[in-house]
């Protein structure tokens, strides 16, 4: 292969990759009122359960601190996650699997891209635009509180991450749609296990120290809490390098794990339907 091939096939990569962001952000945008009620609907019942939750710990029970955190730091951490929690979301998985059960994976496999790595660029651009909607009301609020610009932008970096980690994670689960017809019930469990250990329902500084190793033990907290102790200036620049590693070194793992899942279970599908 010659330089002039390499160069092509390289340009080729950036450009359906960049093609399929577009197309992404086109069919977020399309319905713009849809996309805003959408965001709004996902962020108000945590934000909602956590207000209520709090206010009836401390004005009604007249607590001054609750598992060492006051009033205003868990208004605080409920608006943060109101934001990471945006980013950490997306349903591609669940159309991952309904491409599977139906066959239109068909019309996926005849491209000459990655099938994964094309959806998650559709997805990805979606994301793009909430993650600058979010970024845009932060930054606004650093004005009325503590958090600095670049605490956030550290926190966005780490959220972003998160977002990556969580496709993975359930575009390895929706390898199961190949030899299971009711796969939908292993993301769902999946979402269940994410909204209790990523931080996005209660800060997970709530769990009793003995048990602190499980939600340790998983990439979950990176997607919410992480990003919200980095924004909020729990965590400093340092750790927030390490957490960075430690979710690189995720990305690497589940990488590896999706290619042998993939490849084993694509010796089964039929290609039926679509």
């Amino acid at each position: 292969m010659n330089d002039s091939e390499i160069s092509s096939r390289s340009w080729w990569a950036l450009e359906w990759r960049l093609a399929a962001i577009q197309n992404g952000m086109r069919d977020a945008i399309a319905y713009r009122l849809e996309f805003l009620l959408e965001i709004v609907g996902s962020a108000a019942v945590p934000v909602i359960l956590q207000l209520v939750l709090w206010y009836s710990i401390f004005k009604t029970s007249g607590a001054t601190q609750f598992a060492g955190m006051t009033y205003q730091e868990l208004i605080s951490y409920t608006w943060m996650t109101l934001l990471f929690s945006q980013i950490r979301g997306g349903d591609l998985d669940f159309s991952l699997i309904e491409m599977i059960r139906t066959g239109t994976l068909n019309n996926y496999l005849l491209r000459p891209v990655g099938v994964i790595q094309f959806i998650y660029m559709r997805g990805l651009g979606e994301r793009i635009l909430i993650v600058t909607l979010c970024l845009g009301l932060g930054i606004l609020s650093t004005a009325f509180s503590s958090v600095s610009p670049f605490q956030l932008i550290l926190g966005m970096l780490l959220a972003l991450v998160g977002n990556v980690i969580a496709f993975m994670i359930g575009a390895a689960l929706s390898s199961v749609a190949f030899y299971w017809e009711n796969a939908f019930a292993a993301l769902m469990v999946k979402n269940m296990i994410v909204s209790l250990l990523s931080g996005e329902l209660l800060p997970l500084t709530l769990i009793p120290h003995q048990y602190s190793w499980i939600w340790k033990a998983t990439p979950f907290y990176l997607f919410v809490f992480g990003p919200t102790q980095v924004a909020l200036g729990k965590w400093s620049a340092s750790e927030w390098a390490v957490q960075m590693g430690i979710g690189l070194a995720w990305i690497i793992g589940l990488s590896l794990v999706i290619k042998l899942l993939w490849g084993i279970s694509m010796k089964r599908y039929q290609g039926l339907g679509g």
